[in-house]
């Protein structure tokens, strides 16, 4: 099992490493959910990791709150996306919607595009917990159909726990081998071990996780 640990500026990185983290999402601002760090913070993770052979996803998101964004915070994002390309990240996380909860995808396409023309993996983060369930199938699959790999997710409302949303995170990890479903939210070193129990699990994503 995979486990991606979040962690806040660069501080915290080797200590999750040693741990036992394989992947690091790097970010700032947790208390808001995380927002994209500074250049100078993603150059450093960045030389850490690839010299201890850990990927490095940096979350892709110019502010807290929702996951709808003005023309301005969408060049912004791109910007930022041009900056991780340089500095050699593994990867982004991403999410962007419309004030439907639905994917905003022409600019996730070109997000996309940018992202796969330059070796970027591509994950969507828990904007996907947003979108209604009836509707969060065609979404998964169209967002493998641009190039994403991974889904974050904590499977339902935020006030229930991981576990309450067991079943469904199962059922979206049957949608489609190709993508990855990564439970998140509420998991720790300290409860994985009962989640395994009712989840088949690949990856799992938190602050906490090692």
């Amino acid at each position: 099992m995979l486990k991606e640990a979040c962690a806040e500026n660069f501080t915290n990185v080797p200590e999750l490493i040693e741990r036992g983290a394989k992947r690091i999402e790097l970010c700032d601002n947790l208390a808001v959910g995380g927002t994209t760090p500074s250049v100078g913070v993603i150059k450093i993770a960045t030389a850490y990791c690839s010299d201890k052979n850990v990927s490095l996803i940096v979350i892709l998101r110019p502010r807290g709150g929702d996951f709808v964004y003005s023309a301005m915070e969408k060049a912004i994002m791109m910007r930022d996306l041009e900056e991780i390309i340089v500095l050699q990240a593994n990867g982004i996380a991403v999410g962007a919607l419309t004030a439907a909860n639905a994917l905003d995808k022409p600019f996730l396409e070109e997000i996309a595009k940018l992202a796969s023309d330059n070796g970027i993996e591509l994950a969507f983060h828990m904007a996907f917990d947003e979108i209604p369930e009836e509707k969060q199938r065609d979404a998964l699959l169209w967002l493998g159909e641009i190039g994403f790999k991974r889904i974050l997710t904590h499977g339902g409302p935020k006030e229930n726990t991981i576990f309450d949303n067991a079943a469904h995170i199962a059922e979206l990890a049957k949608i489609t081998p190709d993508m990855t479903i990564m439970p998140g939210g509420g998991i720790t070193k300290d409860n994985l071990a009962d989640l395994e129990k009712v989840l088949e699990l690949t990856e799992v994503h938190g602050t906490r996780i090692v």
